[in-house]
């Protein structure tokens, strides 16, 4: 519902000249000049309002019209530089999205005097460039209070801007230290007041700044930090201008005609990006779009030296993934991943020794083994003589040799077994890779290329390496799943970009995991994001506490029960009771202690174990998955929020929070102070 916005403002008009006498009483009762402050009209649904710059741009543009160059062509950047106002026209255009209105009509075509009447009944008549007159209908009372008999008397019109209904910010940073893309996913609605993608970035945008005024105020003050900026990149109009939708109205049925139409512009997206036609329109749009929009972004910021990052909700998400293991690294960039693939399974093969070791009881020898470089292969391929010649004494040699014997003894017997056939010859790194514990034919895991399945389209390259790529809502996981990827390989990571991050509200009916994919054998939680306010949730400490209170009631019940049940069935006998065996004794303590040493684990230690795990490299070897934490209201019907929780990530100062904070985390700058649970 974007418009085109026009900006008019009138200066201060010029005092005439005053005796000494009056300019001694203007001081002596404390007279102070006005101050003057800029405002722009922006149309609504026919509804004019009138929308105060900041500080920072009203200043900006009093000097400029002040300088008299206002008769030229003269432009003022404003709003981040997210708009320019041309102070002969009165106008004020957006620069990277295009916005409409009957006032951009009426200034190309030059056609004024024109008579335009809302659904209201309100009445707009454009005289010129500079007057545009407003009536309000006659038979009801307008914004000022003034009621029908009293419309044609003059208004009260109030001397400055100090007691203004409107709110007038301050400005924004003109340091820009990051540039961040955002794509939206399906329809041309993001969030639930069914807004347009430039007007949720914009909250992104708003939240983001005071995000960083809380969290970052001490690099603020200093100066080492300025802002960020978010950019919409938007390929739902592209798409429906290809003519699809006269073609989808030929088809489409007369009945249930809102729910059709409904249809037609938003579900039918995620099939269109599963047709190879316009899946290439999309692909294209998107990456074209972000190349257009860093080009003129370096244009209008040349001293720009800041990196790039992209963030995708819902199909938006796995469009940019898509576009990303498409993207080719330079030569020396793929040799430099391979020798790093190569140190890194070298390293883990070391380590993957030293836990035998430790399992073993011999870490002292550790070293022995490190400074020969004996990795889990060469360990396995050890003799007796090997091991006597690199100083293990007898009782460790025999120890080391009989572990080798019973895990080739337990691989010949599991040779034969029935299983799926792994995929051979594949690189360190690739995602075709075999997990190096599996049997030799694979049967305990099978890795498949990441771009199994993807529709057959030319994918073009972006001008940019991105820092991080953000991911809010993402089916990515259930389309990998669905196009036949089982497994991602953990020596996998996107070619140009080396962060990967997938946000999710818990309710978001649309989001699916990645971090199960890469490590399936174990099960953990996602990551919980912290809470921007410093702590967890009220309603969620509280579900912790009272799951904590059941397991203890639980335990000392389940302990009570078993002591009462061997009371009753035990003799009562001394001698019996004595002549109980020791592995009797044994066997009662070990089931009265069960409750005690299999306790059902704090979420607190649940949580710091899981922040352990290593998940790859997709993420550099970090945690992936993030889950936000529901409001209180939302834990009342997960059902009923469901929607919400899918569009919810916009105005989330959680989301925001962790973006900044990776994005700066890059540059050596973290927050005041950490918040509890982060990484």
């Amino acid at each position: 519902m974007s418009a085109q916005e026009q900006q008019q403002a009138q200066p201060p008009v010029p005092a005439a000249a005053a005796s000494s006498e009056a300019a001694e009483l203007d001081a002596a009762n404390g007279y102070e000049a006005v101050v003057p402050h800029w405002f722009y009209c922006k149309v609504t649904d026919s509804r004019e309002r009138w929308i105060p710059f900041s500080t920072q741009d009203s200043e900006r543009l009093e000097e400029a019209h002040g300088s008299g160059r206002d008769k030229e062509d003269l432009v003022v950047p404003t709003s981040g530089g997210r708009y320019d106002v041309h102070l002969k026209k009165r106008q004020r255009v957006a620069v990277y999205w295009e916005e409409e209105e009957a006032y951009m009509i009426a200034v190309t075509l030059d056609e004024w005097k024109k008579k335009l009447e809302s659904p209201s009944r309100e009445i707009i008549i454009l005289h010129n460039p500079k007057l545009m007159v407003h009536y309000h209908p006659v038979a009801t009372s307008d914004d000022w209070g003034s009621t029908p008999t009293e419309q044609g008397r003059p208004r009260t019109v109030k001397r400055g801007v100090e007691n203004i209904a409107a709110e007038i910010p301050n400005g924004e940073p003109l340091q820009i230290d990051h540039l961040v893309f955002v794509v939206h996913g399906i329809g041309p609605a993001c969030d639930i007041r069914f807004r347009s993608i430039i007007q949720c970035v914009n909250d992104f945008r708003n939240v983001s700044l005071s995000m960083l005024q809380a969290h970052f105020k001490k690099a603020q003050e200093q100066q080492q930090i300025g802002r960020v900026e978010f950019l919409p990149v938007n390929w739902h109009s592209s798409l429906h201008s290809t003519g699809v939708d006269v073609d989808l109205e030929r088809i489409t049925l007369p009945s249930i005609n809102r729910l059709r139409h409904f249809i037609n512009d938003t579900i039918l997206d995620v099939f269109f990006y599963n047709s190879s036609t316009y899946c290439q329109t999309i692909v294209d749009t998107v990456a074209s779009e972000m190349n257009r929009l860093y080009q003129l972004f370096l244009q209008r910021n040349p001293l720009f030296k800041g990196g790039v990052s992209i963030a995708g909700h819902s199909l938006g998400s796995l469009i940019l993934f898509d576009l990303l293991t498409n993207q080719k690294a330079a030569p020396e960039e793929d040799e430099h991943r391979e020798e790093g693939s190569r140190t890194t399974s070298s390293n883990r093969g070391t380590e993957e020794v030293k836990e035998i070791l430790k399992k073993l009881e011999l870490s002292e020898y550790c070293d022995v083994f490190e400074k020969e470089k004996m990795d889990r292969q060469a360990l396995f391929l050890c003799t007796e003589k090997n091991l006597k010649e690199m100083g293990i004494p007898l009782g460790p040699r025999m120890k080391i040799l009989h572990y080798i014997s019973s895990k080739m003894e337990m691989q010949d017997q599991s040779a034969g077994a029935p299983g799926q056939s792994g995929e051979r010859g594949a690189e360190p790194g690739s995602p075709l890779q075999r997990d190096p514990d599996s049997t030799e034919d694979g049967r305990n895991c099978q890795y498949r290329d990441i771009g199994l399945g993807q529709v057959s389209a030319n994918y073009p390259q972006l001008n940019y390496k991105p820092t991080i790529f953000f991911a809010f809502g993402s089916p990515i996981g259930m389309f990998l799943t669905v196009r036949g990827v089982k497994r991602i390989n953990p020596n996998y990571s996107l070619p140009t970009c080396k962060g990967f991050f997938n946000i999710f509200h818990p309710f978001d009916p649309v989001a699916y995991r990645i971090e199960p994919m890469i490590v399936p054998d174990l099960e953990f939680e996602p990551m919980l994001l912290p809470h921007h306010k410093g702590r967890k949730r009220m309603h969620l400490e509280l579900k912790e506490g009272l799951t904590r209170m059941s397991v203890d009631l639980k335990n000392n019940l389940l302990g009570s029960l078993r002591v009462a049940w061997q009371s009753f069935t035990r003799a009562p006998l001394p001698a019996v009771e004595a002549a109980s065996t020791d592995a009797e004794a044994e066997a009662e303590t070990g089931v009265e202690k069960q409750p005690d040493t299999k306790p059902d684990e704090t979420p607190a230690a649940v949580k710091e174990e899981a922040s352990l795990i290593n998940v790859g490299r997709l993420n550099g070897g970090n945690r992936i998955d993030y889950v936000l934490q529901e409001k209180p209201i939302e834990s009342f019907n997960e059902y009923l929020f469901a929607l919400q929780g899918h569009l919810c990530y916009w105005e989330s100062e959680d989301t925001v929070l962790l973006v900044l904070k990776e994005i700066y985390q890059t540059q050596g700058i973290t927050l005041d102070q950490p918040l509890p649970g982060s990484q």
